[in-house]
């Protein structure tokens, strides 16, 4: 199955591994993930303002892009693009919305294209996964959603307060999935750039939580949590000094791990 996929702009430079992959993993289960031929940067973080149109053009090309090369739905990795671009097509749903937007980009009609994240493809797809594993993952692992895969509602992939899309795949994979309360809390975000002690202060109490909770290491969509999680490590550590870094996957690198063996996040998860 060939499905239409927007890598956007982090995933062809600081979250590489996760786009390889990903690409290995879902042709291990029969899914192409076919990139546009031609995409732009989705503008990032939606933006909340009705007339604001400018800042929505780029989202709805992509999916206007997708829609003239065949596809009747666009797959996202990156939660944040994923985040954009599902508010931007919630947002031309609106017939006089999509009438505005029309008259501003003189595009061709829109017939409709369903903005998928790509844990959403796996939902019915834990039996043939549990089939492809070959070296299980035995180990305890917290599944972390943050805040774009989830918020607003109306975009939610899973449930809003108690996700679990993620904890069956890690199943599915021969994995653990612990429970613990800050799934879906933030993790700093943009902060880092800004106030990267109140970042710290979020990944210290984000990854002593999964630790109490059992976990082993942290799974997560989105680029800007591995980072912020990964990368502050090295600051938690010297402000509280004795703490223990823990490693942090994209889920689609467990899916490889699980799937043939050869995939070894040992050189991801060294101090820089």
């Amino acid at each position: 199955m060939e499905v239409a996929y927007y890598p956007g702009c982090t995933l062809k430079t600081h979250a590489k591994e996760f786009e390889k992959a990903a690409m290995e993993a879902y042709k291990a289960i029969g899914i192409e993930l076919k990139e546009l031929d031609k995409w732009y940067c989705c503008g990032t973080v939606y933006s909340l303002a009705k007339d604001n149109i400018m800042y929505k053009v780029a989202s709805i090309r992509n999916i206007l892009n997708a829609q003239k090369e065949g596809f009747d739905y666009l797959v996202v990795l990156c939660s944040m693009c994923y985040n954009t671009l599902k508010q931007a097509q919630e947002f031309i749903k609106d017939e006089s919305n999509l009438a505005r937007i029309k008259a501003f980009m003189d595009e061709e009609e829109y017939k409709g294209i369903e903005v998928l994240h790509g844990l959403e493809l796996l939902k019915d797809k834990m039996e043939e996964i549990k089939k492809t594993v070959k070296k299980p993952l035995g180990k305890k692992y917290a599944a972390y959603y943050g805040c774009t895969l989830l918020r607003p509602k109306s975009i939610a992939i899973d449930s809003y307060e108690k996700p679990a899309i993620m904890e069956n795949l890690i199943e599915a994979l021969g994995g653990i999935a612990v429970e613990w309360p800050l799934k879906n809390e933030c993790c700093g975000s943009y902060n880092i750039i800004t106030n990267r002690e109140a970042v710290v202060e979020r990944v210290y109490h984000i990854i002593e939580n999964a630790r109490r909770n059992g976990a082993e290491a942290i799974v997560t969509s989105c680029p800007l949590c591995y980072f912020n999680l990964k990368e502050c490590q090295k600051d938690v550590k010297k402000h509280y000094p004795g703490f223990e870094e823990m490693p942090l996957y994209y889920y689609t690198e467990l899916m490889n791990e699980a799937f043939d063996g050869k995939f070894d996040k040992g050189e991801n998860n060294k101090e820089s």
